[in-house]
């Protein structure tokens, strides 16, 4: 880079941190890094620089950057029919709901915008059992989620998540929630009351730390729900959509539950959220009792349909489990390695956290300094959320850049 265009850069860099200064509202802290443009498992900030992108913009670019497949089905839908409301049927919502319950199994779909949409619709669905279940409104409300949860930034999500840097200044929420101890079924089972409607977990708690549900507590609540006609509810919002290695997280338990809520990858950078409701459910929702204007528009669904296009037909998912099998075990090694630095890996597929024995800030800084971008979660945790897409050459590459910061930290 020829110093012109460096000091072209570095003025458009300040420009830009100055209109954010400016006029964005200042909710999140974000990196001194303004980045410009992506292509596979790489971004570009203004200066040039190149990064391995291991935040998948937190587990939404499924497919990396610039896939071809997915950048011609959005420039060809966009050329044809963007929007219409849902008060009329589209092809590609059809096409979508049916290739999406494929997967989940028998039940209908509902479109939204998010993840925290999808959340939130997950939790009026709960209600609406629990109306069915006592005969009567405002009886039946309860929902049981793990302690350390995230289920988002609306009063209902927020309702749902334990913590006080979420629930801070919002507070009074909605009454009905209460919380067991993460693969603790017994905390769970004590919590069931006449009142309860459903249980509503992460099957891996992403924000907290990258914390797995346990395959055998996943088949305990299942049998719980079943007991006491409760809904068992997943949040896949970001463990889901092919992130694990299955399509769905919950599969490697070998249950199904009764309701899904998914977004991020789903789309693989367009915004799109969706619930799919199993037959023990799929009817609660009636006219009138829900809705959505961008929901399920034939510009989102055939982003997501081209995401399950590559996933169906260029063996993703089998490369997911084979290539994150090996990502752990080299970053196990370097537990092994660095144990003052390092006290632990753990995860699934491309979903990795690396539990620290010191603030995770320092080592976030320095691997971007480096060119590896990744992010932070509860509990001294760098989370690491590589494209479904990554080569293993990438993700030999993002622990080596890893060995030498933790090499760095050792000296």
């Amino acid at each position: 880079m020829n110093p012109h265009t460096l000091s072209s850069s570095s003025q458009n860099e300040s420009v830009t941190a100055s209109i954010y200064d400016q006029y964005v509202i200042k909710n999140y802290n974000r990196a001194a890094l303004t980045l410009v443009r992506g292509e596979g498992s790489h971004v570009w900030d203004d200066r040039g620089r190149r990064f391995l992108d291991f935040t998948s913009g937190i587990a939404v670019t499924a497919l990396g950057h610039g896939h071809p497949h997915w950048v011609e089905a959005i420039r060809r839908q966009a050329g044809e029919l963007v929007h219409v409301s849902n008060l009329f049927r589209n092809p590609l919502q059809g096409e979508l709901a049916m290739r999406l319950t494929r997967k989940a199994g028998p039940g209908r779909v509902l479109f939204c915008n998010s993840g925290a949409e999808a959340n939130e619709t997950l939790l009026k669905l709960a209600r609406l059992h629990g109306v069915r279940k006592a005969g009567e409104e405002g009886k039946c409300i309860g929902v049981i989620c793990a302690e350390d949860a995230f289920h988002g930034r609306t009063f209902g999500g927020m309702s749902a998540t334990p913590q006080d840097k979420i629930q801070k200044g919002f507070r009074p929420l909605l009454s009905g929630f209460s919380f067991g101890r993460l693969n603790d079924l017994e905390s769970f089972e004590r919590l069931i009351d006449s009142n309860t409607a459903a249980i509503f977990l992460e099957t891996i708690q992403g924000e907290s730390g990258v914390l797995p549900c346990h395959p055998e507590f996943l088949v305990g609540i299942r049998q719980l729900c079943d007991k006491h006609d409760l809904l068992l509810i997943l949040d896949e919002v970001q463990c889901g959509i092919g992130r694990t290695g299955r399509f769905f997280a919950f599969e490697h338990s070998g249950i199904r539950p009764d309701a899904i809520g998914m977004a991020k990858g789903l789309g693989g950078g367009f915004p799109i959220g969706a619930i799919w409701a199993g037959e023990k459910a799929a009817d609660l929702f009636t006219p009138g009792s829900h809705g959505t204007t961008f929901g399920g528009t034939p510009l989102a669904c055939a982003a997501a349909l081209a995401v399950l296009d590559v996933l169906d037909e260029e063996g993703v998912l089998e490369r997911v489990r084979e290539n994150g099998a090996h990502l752990l075990e080299q970053l196990e090694g370097l537990g092994r390695r660095y144990p003052d630095q390092l006290e632990g890996v753990r995860g699934l597929g491309y979903m990795v956290g690396l539990q620290l024995k010191s603030d995770p800030v320092p080592v976030l800084v320095s691997l971007r300094e480096k060119g590896l971008l990744a992010l932070s979660a509860g509990g001294n945790v760098v989370r690491l959320l590589p494209p479904l897409t990554v080569s293993r050459a990438e993700l030999d590459e993002a622990v080596a850049l890893i060995a030498g910061v933790l090499a760095e930290l050792a000296a």
